[in-house]
């Protein structure tokens, strides 16, 4: 029987890897549609727009397209996936089903520290709105939902959530164009039930919001058509 091995403890990184860097910087440039859908991406030349060598490069795309934002087919380019319908949609049953469980558990473990800090998040929300900033609103809804499942002791539900979300996030942000007031209305609705300890009415607030992109695709596939992939014309609804 051979002794058992001894390694050291890995070291926590300071800062992000290169491929942690070149990931976020062409996640949020796809998210935000500054490369849209159809755009070709050649590894040597982001490689050489970031000043860095090919491999990082590589390894973000391989990332990128497990998430489903890059198609990536070999001896042929790299191109932005276009929007697929039928995903957004599954993504929505996952949000709704796991998120409105989670309201129903941060009515009972919420504190009154927790309500005040969700509140104040929801503040700087509104301001977003009002500045029609569509970036900064959206990094927030983010962190509000993010926030209600951490402080809910939920934290893995997020996890599963932003595995899961990325096909519903391009079309969330096309949608802030006209909708950030209707979604920061949600979030105080479903505030004002978690503080009242109303489950029921939270889960239900809750579902009602995330269901809103069903009628929002609808509009963005009109003024996007571009964006989307064609597909079977009689979906599933979920």
């Amino acid at each position: 029987m051979t002794d058992a091995i001894s390694l050291p403890a890995l070291e926590a990184p300071l800062r992000p890897s290169v491929t942690d860097q070149v990931f976020d910087q062409l996640h949020d440039r796809i998210i935000e549609l500054d490369l849209p859908p159809g755009t070709k991406l050649s590894e040597i030349e982001v490689a050489r727009q970031f000043g860095v060598s090919r491999q990082p490069v590589r390894d973000a795309f391989y990332r990128l397209s497990k998430l489903g934002f890059l198609s990536i087919r070999p001896q042929r380019a790299t191109t932005v996936s276009q929007i697929s319908t039928r995903s957004v949609m599954q993504a929505r049953f996952i949000r709704a089903a796991i998120e409105a469980e989670t309201v129903r558990v941060a009515c009972e473990r919420l504190t009154e520290d927790d309500h005040a800090a969700l509140w104040r998040l929801l503040d700087l929300q509104r301001e977003a709105s009002e500045a029609r900033d569509r970036l900064r609103f959206h990094a927030l809804d983010d962190q509000f939902h993010r926030e209600l499942c951490d402080r809910s002791g939920c934290g893995f539900a997020w996890e599963i959530v932003r595995e899961n979300k990325s096909h519903m996030d391009r079309v969330r942000y096309l949608s802030l164009a006209f909708a950030s007031q209707d979604a920061y209305g949600d979030h105080l609705e479903v505030m004002q039930a978690i503080e009242a300890r109303d489950a029921p009415e939270a889960m239900r607030r809750m579902h009602s919001h995330l269901s809103r992109i069903k009628i929002q695709i609808e509009r963005i596939r009109l003024d996007h058509q571009a964006y989307f992939a064609q597909e079977d014309a009689c979906l599933p609804d979920l």
